[in-house]
């Protein structure tokens, strides 16, 4: 099991592409990994047969753990196999050995919901969390029951019997849930965070997207990352990292997009940003969210991210303080949009308003600077640049 990234600590094994006895060449895809969201085609590091496939579709595993083992032109597939713990079967290939991530009941849950469309990892966490997989709706493609199906099934109270309590239900901290959980809390723990906002005057931006809505579909969100892109630009200290005692300033603007899912968020990266137009940043936010939505997101899609946009404005908030994502400097908190009597030339008038909340690393960036970058976000988002 390869380690992607360095909060990455364990993988579950969707499904293999080749079966024992198999041959393979060398950069071939071999099985797929599933971590935090996002599905990653393992390849084969050399060219061989395939001897034995140590762990089942669904399991999870350690980073450092064998799943598969490849003989090379000439070796006895059984010995080969049998060195990292497979079983020689009557016809001489291997077969998975007994698996801590797999129990008993994993395999009985997927004998059970054979005839009906479940995902690997579903049958897993049902047979974990003693889950009736027969009275789980899917909503996943074609009614396919999916993780967060049976983990909703799982925190779902039961009617409890007449005079009685139910006892309160006990969903466990795992999958994404427990990434995030990890992440952020380990974003508060390390860097200086500090967060400023401002009301700001979109009157412009609004009658700017309702010109583009003409042309092309494209959101608020999307004027809003083409904007700190130009802006980052400018003030490219922002999008820097912190390495030790060094300041890494950023090859290229990479933003990411908070993307709401059913049991957490994900962030996808719309890379070399500052060098798209809107045109091209919304269409490529909506095949990312789209993929986010469908769980159809590559390892390559949510990594090399350097600042955020994450926006909640369609929720009815008004303003809220975002954590930073582990490693970046800076994340931009979007806020509605309200129209609201306010000065305008002199005179009150009806405007829309937006507050907009910058997020900071301390240790990277001042106040001051973080307010003039804050401040150039608003001119390019209503004006573009000048």
């Amino acid at each position: 099991m390869p380690k992607f990234g360095l909060t990455m600590h364990e993988g579950t094994v969707q499904r293999y592409f080749k079966t024992v006895g198999e041959p393979v060449a060398a950069g071939e895809p071999l099985y797929e990994v599933e971590t935090e969201k996002v599905l990653y085609e393992v390849e084969a590091p050399a060219a061989g047969t395939v001897a034995a496939l140590l762990v089942e579709e669904g399991a999870t595993v350690d980073c450092g753990v064998a799943v598969a083992v490849i003989a090379e032109p000439g070796e006895d597939m059984a010995s080969v196999a049998a060195r990292y713990g497979g079983r020689a079967s009557a016809n001489g290939a291997a077969s998975a050995p007994a698996h801590p991530g797999r129990s008993r009941e994993a395999a009985q849950a997927a004998a059970s919901g054979a005839r009906r469309p479940i995902s690997p990892v579903a049958r897993k966490l049902a047979a974990e969390l003693k889950v009736d997989l027969e009275r789980v709706q899917g909503t996943g493609p074609g009614g396919r029951i999916t993780k967060e199906d049976v983990e909703r099934a799982a925190g779902a109270p039961a009617t409890p019997p007449a005079h009685t309590r139910a006892a309160p239900a006990r969903i466990p901290m795992r999958g994404a849930r427990k990434t995030i959980a990890e992440r952020m809390h380990q974003s508060l723990r390390e860097s200086a965070q500090i967060t400023i906002t401002t009301e700001a005057d979109v009157t412009a931006a609004t009658e700017l997207r309702e010109r583009l809505k003409k042309e092309f579909d494209v959101t608020f969100t999307d004027l809003l990352v083409h904007a700190a892109s130009r802006a980052l630009l400018r003030h490219p200290r922002l999008a820097a990292r912190l390495e030790g005692a060094e300041i890494v300033m950023p090859g290229e603007i990479n933003v990411g997009i908070a993307v709401a899912l059913d049991d957490g968020l994900i962030v996808p990266v719309v890379r070399d940003a500052a060098r798209k137009s809107v045109r091209e940043i919304a269409l490529e936010a909506r095949g990312l969210g789209e993929k986010a939505h469908t769980g159809r997101l590559k390892l390559e899609d949510v990594t090399g991210g350097n600042f955020t946009v994450t926006n909640l404005g369609t929720y009815a908030v008004d303003a809220f303080t975002p954590i930073l994502n582990p490693g970046e400097t800076a994340i931009l908190g979007v806020g509605r949009i309200v129209e609201k009597p306010a000065i305008y030339r002199g005179e009150i008038a009806r405007r829309a308003m937006m507050t907009l909340s910058l997020t900071f690393d301390h240790r990277v960036v001042d106040g001051a600077p973080a307010a003039v970058f804050l401040q150039t976000v608003v001119e390019i988002f209503n004006y573009g640049e000048r």
